[in-house]
Parts: C-alpha cells; structure tokens; sequence
C-alpha cells in the first residue's frame, strides 16, 4: 500500500547480496536478508530471509526463518520456520511453527515447541550446594 510505513520488523537492516561470501557470527535486530553465502553463526531478534540461490552452513537462532535457499545447520526459532518450494533445509529444527511449501526439500529433524521456553532453554543454575 502506497505511504504505509514498514514496521521495524519489515524492514531489512542487513542484506548479503548474490555473489558475496562472509564467514562469521551475524547478530541482529529486524529484518535480515541473505542472498549470497554464509558460514557461522547467527542470532537474531526478528525476521532471517534466504532468498533463493542462497547458501548458508550455520546454526542459527531468530524469531522467524523464511528459506528459500540452501541451509545447513540447527535452527532454532521463537515464532515460524518457512521453507518456500525452493528451499532445501539439511538438520535439525526447533519451531513451533513450520510451513513447507511443495517441491521444497527437508531432511532432519523437527520438534515442535509449544512456548519460547521450549525453543530456547536458558541453562540451567547450580545451586548453592552444587547440585
């Protein structure tokens, strides 16, 4: 809609275009795209898009994943896991909600979580005594 201001969760505030490579730990707030190749890891409160073409070898862990490249490694969301008809998704997922398109690929494991809990454990603490 023409003058409709996109939300902080709209709008990309990182973007690795096709052809690009970057190895690392990628933090964020927001919106993510990632169209080229990535290894390491990532972390983020918001939304990661891996667009078509895409390759990433790395764990991640955000709100939402919508994939329509390439990704191996364990993920982890808060909120959603998308996996478009061009998506392929080799490992292990921790979502409470997934949505797999036809033509897309998934191999690995799925555990749905019912609360943010679940997806994300906080370690636990050592009491006083050290049990």
């Amino acid at each position: 809609m023409l003058g409709k201001k996109k939300s902080d969760d709209e709008e990309v505030r990182a973007f690795l275009g096709k052809g690009a490579e970057f190895t690392g730990k990628l933090m964020f707030t927001g919106s993510v795209r990632i169209d080229g190749d990535f290894k390491g890891s990532i972390f983020g409160s918001g939304m990661l898009v891996i667009g078509e073409g895409a390759k990433i070898e790395a764990d991640i862990r955000a709100d939402a994943v919508m994939i329509s490249g390439e990704v191996r490694g364990k993920i982890d969301v808060k909120k959603t896991i998308r996996i478009y008809s061009t998506g392929k998704v080799l490992g292990d997922l921790n979502t409470p909600l997934f949505a797999v398109e036809e033509g897309a690929f998934f191999e690995g494991t799925c555990r749905m979580a019912r609360s943010e809990a679940e997806v994300h454990p906080l370690p636990l603490k050592q009491t006083a005594a050290g049990v």
